[in-house]
């Protein structure tokens, strides 16, 4: 079997991780004898794959330049690039899929075009319009596909009440995690044991937007502060959208003017970020809208007490590993931080729950069922 993969505008975050991951995997499922991969991708993006005598990179100057020039390329270039390949079957992770090549295996990786409720906090906005185009766009390739690939049956169901019933190979298959992410879950202490020199810390990790609700952690916590005297600190970290950074920002300045409690770090790489999890004492996901939630999948990984978002996929995830909340209603997210931290027998049960519930995810697995996908396909 010979896959071509379509990486043509994978150049950063989730997308760049899987793919990564995805093919550092694959190197110990598949014969190079009689498998091999085929990836197209800027040359940025495909000097972060590891090598293999399986692994053949190709990087066109199209795909070195502006969004035009590759959408260009892929709609026009790519299926005669992967015939002259011997390609068997195309894997297009990125989920849009606008040339004649086929077989297609394809995925969904974002989901918010296809929730209205989320859709609607955009208003009448330029990104409001681009995930409507962007859904019609997916809902397309999905249909066209012989195969297609969800992380969560939440993402399934949510994207089948607007296209119907797939009739190509439809598989689950979840996000692994890195080894990296693993902690054993450390001793909980009493909320008595931290004082103002060593406040309980809570983190916060997230693209800041309008469905992340960092403003209502905020408040929440700011709540919890005053009504218990705990001593709390908050850490958000991530940037976001200007609008939603408004937000965050004015909630921060109205509930601590002076500096003292929450602490918004920005942009940490991500290959630095599992440090700020070893440094926390609590992990928070208050995310309305998620494919998956690999940010609260490293949480459980590094043995955190969770407070979680009860929305979309998070309990399929964490099951019983966390305290829920509505993302939206801060007197609920104040209610579950305040039963977690109160408790430190709950936060332990809790994230030994969790972290035993982190080892079903790897990047193993994800390959194996990956590749037998599109060898079920091909066949």
């Amino acid at each position: 079997m010979r896959v071509g993969i379509d990486a043509t505008n994978i150049r950063h975050g989730g997308g760049l991780t899987h793919l990564i991951e995805l093919l550092q995997a694959a190197g110990s499922i598949l014969d190079p004898n009689t498998e091999t991969v085929v990836v197209w991708a800027g040359r940025n993006t495909l000097d972060l794959l590891s090598d293999g005598e399986w692994l053949v990179k190709r990087s066109p100057f199209e795909l070195n330049a502006g969004l035009i020039y590759r959408s260009f390329w892929q709609s026009f270039k790519l299926a005669e690039e992967a015939h002259k390949e011997g390609c068997d079957v195309l894997f297009v992770p990125g989920g849009s899929h606008v040339n004649s090549f086929h077989p297609v295996v394809t995925m969904n990786q974002n989901l918010l075009p296809f929730e209205w409720r989320e859709l609607r906090r955009y208003g009448l906005s330029l990104t409001a319009l681009k995930l409507l185009l962007l859904r019609r766009i997916q809902l397309t390739c999905l249909r066209r596909s012989e195969g297609v690939i969800f992380l969560t049956d939440y993402a399934q169901k949510t994207v089948e009440n607007l296209s119907g019933v797939l009739q190509g190979e439809v598989a689950i298959i979840p996000h692994g995690l890195d080894a990296r992410f693993f902690l054993k879950p450390r001793e909980q202490f009493p909320i008595t044991a931290y004082g103002s020199q060593c406040p309980f810390r809570v983190l916060y990790v997230s693209t800041v937007d309008v469905y992340k609700h960092q403003w209502h952690v905020v408040e929440a916590v700011a709540r919890l502060r005053e009504s218990t005297g705990w001593h709390i600190a908050l850490d958000l970290v991530g940037t976001g959208n200007v609008r939603a950074l408004a937000r965050l920002q004015a909630a921060i300045e109205r509930l601590d003017p002076y500096g003292q409690w929450v602490n918004y770090h920005g942009i940490i790489p991500h290959k630095e970020i599992h440090q700020m999890y070893a440094a926390a004492d609590l992990g928070i996901w208050a995310s309305s809208c998620e494919t998956f939630g690999m940010i609260l999948l490293e949480k459980m990984g590094m043995g955190l007490p969770i407070a979680s978002s009860n929305r979309g996929p998070s309990p399929d995830i964490l099951k019983d590993g966390g305290v829920y909340f509505n993302p939206e209603d801060p007197c609920d997210i104040f209610e579950a931080l305040e039963n977690l931290i109160g408790d430190p027998i709950l936060r332990t049960n809790k994230s030994k729950s969790a972290f035993h519930l982190a080892h079903n995810f790897t990047w193993k697995a994800n390959a194996q069922k990956t590749f037998e996908l599109m060898r079920k396909v091909v066949q």
